[in-house]
């Protein structure tokens, strides 16, 4: 009791990051974690957090966060037929690897390498929101050797800067040509393999930073992930549920502008 008396405004913040998570997850089929990382990067560097542990924790207890709900969405998208498990049989194998690789990279380096890349990311995943067109640039995917090497890089980099399958995995399949509701299902699975993979080694081989906030363990901040989970599961239906009376479209791109704005200033952090 003490700790949540001590702590009430870090609880507060997280609980209000896993509702603004969900919702957006459900309005505008954007991942959690394009959220969730730089919401905890700058709130835990307002605890006092040096920036390289914030990126650090943020990403591991992202990837954690989109555990359960990637197993939420791939349920809804399955009883609709959504999900290409024959995609998945081949690409999964790729993920993992490129999961396991970039997550223990993730243990090893200095967490402003990983600010770098997600300022990057961040940006680049605006940048299509906003300006990116309907029409596909290829008329299907590569060959097995050409989807073999996507599927490892989406692992690699979406695991070195907690983010699950919809930042990458989606923009990637319309790109060739693939069903647009059939890649967001997709995506859904991919954001499990590699959350789950992910979070595991991040959790046994972090060594957890002497300046993390309570409740780390390895790389994850256990705190965080209990109050941002099940807000985030409860709410993602409430987003869908809006998207059917708003316009997804315009505040899709209003969401762009601000992770514009999200991904370059956490770039200006490590360049300045």
């Amino acid at each position: 009791m003490s700790f949540i008396m001590e702590n009430y405004s870090m609880i507060l913040a997280m609980m209000g990051t896993g509702v603004v998570a969900g919702i957006l997850a459900g309005l505008l089929g954007v991942g959690g974690g394009i959220v969730i990382v730089p919401v905890l990067f700058f709130l835990y560097q307002g605890l006092g957090v040096s920036a390289d542990t914030a990126m650090l924790v943020a990403t591991a207890t992202s990837l954690a966060t989109i555990i359960p709900t990637s197993i939420s969405s791939i349920r809804a998208h399955h009883a609709k037929g959504n999900v290409d498990f024959q995609l998945l049989k081949f690409w999964g194998v790729f993920i993992f690897l490129g999961v396991l690789v970039g997550s223990y990279v993730v243990t090893q380096v200095e967490g402003q390498w990983l600010t770098l890349l997600f300022g990057v990311i961040a940006t680049l995943s605006a940048l299509n929101m906003l300006l990116g067109k309907k029409d596909a640039m290829f008329q299907s995917l590569p060959g097995k050797g050409g989807q073999g090497v996507i599927a490892t890089c989406i692992g690699f980099f979406s695991s070195m800067v907690g983010i699950g399958g919809g930042t990458l995995t989606v923009p990637t399949l319309t790109f060739c040509n693939y069903p647009a509701h059939r890649a967001v299902g997709t995506a859904a699975a991919v954001g499990l393999i590699i959350s789950l993979p992910a979070a595991i080694t991040m959790l046994i081989v972090g060594q957890t930073p002497i300046d993390s906030p309570f409740g780390t363990f390895g790389l994850v901040n256990l705190v965080g992930a209990a109050c941002i989970i099940p807000l985030t599961v409860l709410f993602a239906p409430v987003g869908a549920g809006l998207a059917q009376r708003l316009n997804a479209a315009m505040l899709k791109k209003v969401f762009a502008v601000v992770l514009i704005f999200t991904g370059l200033r956490m770039l200006y952090q490590v360049l300045a």
